[in-house]
């Protein structure tokens, strides 16, 4: 079972990576005229990044109730 500073501790971990991961020097570097499945690449890489947190909250909340 999973104490629930634990679990405050990994939301305001993944708080940060999110902050670091939408800063700009990591975007600028997606800022490229590349495309994937017709998407420009840095879209693509913002809305990846935006599930994964999601997720990763998610699973970290989920985890929490148990």
């Amino acid at each position: 079972m999973m104490r629930k500073g634990l679990a405050g501790q990994r939301l305001v971990a993944v708080f940060f990576a999110g902050i670091l991961l939408f800063d700009f020097p990591l975007l600028s570097l997606f800022d490229l005229p590349l495309r994937v499945w017709g998407v420009p690449l840095l879209h693509f890489y913002v809305f990846v990044v935006w599930a994964a947190l999601i997720l990763v909250i998610a699973w970290i909340a989920e985890r929490g109730a148990r």
